[in-house]
């Protein structure tokens, strides 16, 4: 396991952008399997996008898809979420996770991961 720290969110109005940083506070994670997750009110959390070992296969959810970028800064020790376009169903509370058991693609289970930031608030208003 790896300590996560998330960095960013906030209010933005509908159409604005913004970017969610997650990085490690103790230790270096810029391999593992990285996946930000999100928690609508009431909801269980959904996966978002994520990043593969390496920096290899990025993958998203259908509703993200074209709008959020996920990508590593590898000189940061960091991985981000940049969101473009965004609309208020993306309001919820985002958080990273990482897998530090695989060395393949990210899954978009939540229960596959070993290590949790706590979450972010994004709000978006229309």
């Amino acid at each position: 396991q790896v300590k996560l720290i998330v960095s960013g969110g906030g209010l933005v109005q509908a159409g604005d952008s913004l970017r969610l940083t997650c990085t490690a506070s103790e230790e270096p994670f810029g391999r593992y399997p990285m996946a930000w997750f999100r928690q609508p009110s009431g909801k269980d959390y959904e996966f978002v996008a994520g990043i593969g070992w390496s920096g290899s296969g990025p993958r998203y959810v259908d509703s993200v898809k074209g709008r959020f970028t996920v990508a590593r800064d590898n000189a940061k020790n960091a991985v981000n979420l940049q969101m473009t376009n965004l609309k208020p169903e993306d309001t919820a509370v985002y958080s990273c996770a990482a897998d530090t058991t695989w060395r393949g693609s990210t899954s978009p289970n939540w229960y596959d991961y070993d290590s949790w930031a706590q979450g972010t608030q994004v709000t978006v208003s229309s």
